[in-house]
């Protein structure tokens, strides 16, 4: 009896030892006390404020991170990149898999109010929302010219943030580490990812203990994510048979980015047959506005891509990006598709988003006090989306998925089936392209034991394609519960 007493009594101590180091090892100024609107205690700690990247220029890139709410010192620690480009991760955080959920209230631009949400993806893990690059919501540099920018410097960026990151909280370093991202994300993930495995391959410290990363519905080469549209399109019943035949026909399964006037006059055609769905999940519906002019189509961008009005920053090449969308048929252009960020540039939409709910919480004055962001004469109004000058420099991001698996890390590449911006027919074809073997066929994937959630099928290496079923771009917006299910099981190494 005496020994098994002894055995708890060490026990308790060690487990009190590890949460006194949780609770004093991190920055005592980045604790987060109470978040307004929210009327009751946070479920775990929550830490935020802004790691240096460059002293000379007075880079800085705002991070929150929100501490597991169940095991924090043996639960992953997982860096959310949200995409864009130039848009703020602090979207997901209010948009898909915080810790709260925001409830709009009356009238229009009263700040919301917040409860707990069942379904964060802190229930089971540390995660790490990071405002990047400099110029994306509230990180901020004292240099314009770092508003110049691209993949390359982006992974650079990101990767030093990093390094710091962990010596501010070192109690976590041998957590393991994981990189999550979601549409320009799937440029920004595994970039990043192969600047890490740089860093640890060369000695350099703290060494991460990274493991893995995941991209949902992201781009990754732009040959195979812009042809697959017409192809789901036609399998989802959108254009007729009749004219998919046509398509296949004349452009011989390059849709965009060609000179035959034929296959162009058929592009057009299908376009125009698609003009009035949105994009970013087709199953929604668009909020039309009666002083609306311009013919142009539904809020394509997911609400982490939005914002409402125009507001100058105090910073000219940080500009704000529009809170309108175009349709796919606007986009193309002497047959190219034109990346977001230079195409929102329209005064009227006939489809208004309805976003308003981050800016109004973030751009409170109690609100920024409270995440310990800079106000906004230094780090600028915050807005969902900026646009950046910015240079995509890296290429298909094919090649990097294949190393980097090739070396043991963990991937887990997702899609909601009814994004029609980056098809998973697109990303199913490029993930078998690799030329993996298949060790997981394809099947259905279940919440609650008997609702199928979507599909999957895993190749050697550790190598995954996860569908869910019903869900857009954002797939943890529109599938919480399920998104929720298929993260925490990935993390443990479970089968889905």
């Amino acid at each position: 009896m005496g020994t098994n007493v002894n055995l708890f009594i060490t026990t308790l101590l060690i487990y009190i030892l590890l949460t006194l180091a949780l609770t004093q090892s991190a920055p005592e100024g980045a604790l987060i006390k109470q978040l307004p609107g929210l009327n009751v205690n946070l479920p775990s700690k929550h830490y935020s404020g802004y790691v240096p990247i460059s002293e000379i220029n007075g880079k800085k890139l705002f991070y929150y991170f929100v501490v597991s709410e169940r095991n924090p010192s043996e639960d992953p620690v997982v860096l959310f990149l949200e995409g864009g480009y130039g848009c703020s991760g602090m979207a997901a955080f209010v948009h898909q898999h915080g810790p709260v959920s925001f409830e709009k209230v009356k009238p229009r631009g009263s700040m919301p109010k917040l409860h707990l949400n069942e379904y964060s993806w802190s229930k089971v893990s540390n995660i790490i929302y990071l405002d990047s690059p400099a110029g994306a919501g509230y990180s901020y540099s004292g240099n314009e010219s770092d508003y110049s920018t691209g993949d390359k410097q982006t992974a650079s960026d990101t990767h030093i943030f990093l390094l710091e990151w962990f010596k501010l909280y070192p109690e976590f370093l041998r957590n393991p580490f994981y990189i999550a991202g979601e549409s320009y994300g799937g440029v920004y993930t595994p970039t990043l990812a192969s600047e890490l495995v740089k860093g640890i391959d060369a000695n350099v410290k703290p060494k991460i203990n990274f493991k893995g990363y995941m991209v949902g519905n992201g781009k990754t080469n732009t040959e195979i994510d812009d042809n697959s549209v017409m192809s789901f399109a036609h399998g989802m019943g959108l254009i007729s048979d009749d004219l998919y035949q046509e398509l296949v026909a004349e452009c011989n399964g390059t849709y965009f980015d060609t000179v035959k006037a034929t296959c162009k006059s058929k592009v057009d055609k299908a376009l125009l047959v698609l003009e009035d769905v949105n994009e970013l999940n087709i199953l929604e519906p668009c909020n039309r506005g009666p002083e609306d002019k311009i013919t142009i189509s539904t809020a394509l961008l997911p609400e982490s891509f939005r914002e409402l009005g125009i507001t100058k920053r105090p910073i000219p090449v940080r500009k704000r990006m529009l809170g309108r969308t175009l349709p796919l048929r606007s986009r193309v252009r002497d047959g190219i598709i034109r990346t977001w960020p230079q195409l929102l540039q329209r005064d009227k939409i006939k489809c208004k988003p309805d976003d308003e709910v981050a800016t109004t919480w973030l751009n409170n004055e109690a609100v920024r006090e409270a995440l310990h962001a800079e106000n906004e004469s230094v780090a600028g109004k915050w807005m969902i989306c900026t646009e950046l000058d910015y240079v995509s420099d890296s290429g298909s991001m094919i090649r990097y998925h294949k190393q980097l698996t090739s070396l043991g890390l963990r991937a887990l590449i997702y899609s909601g089936d009814h994004d029609m911006l980056v098809p998973f027919t697109g990303t199913q074809a490029w993930t078998r392209s690799i030329g993996y073997k298949i060790v997981d066929e394809w099947r259905a994937w279940y919440v609650d034991d008997h609702q199928v959630a979507g599909y999957i099928q895993g190749y050697d290496n550790d190598f995954t394609f996860l569908t869910i079923k019903g869900a857009g771009h954002t797939a943890p917006r529109d599938k919480p519960k399920e998104a929720l299910q298929f993260y925490s099981r990935w993390l443990e190494a479970k089968r889905i």
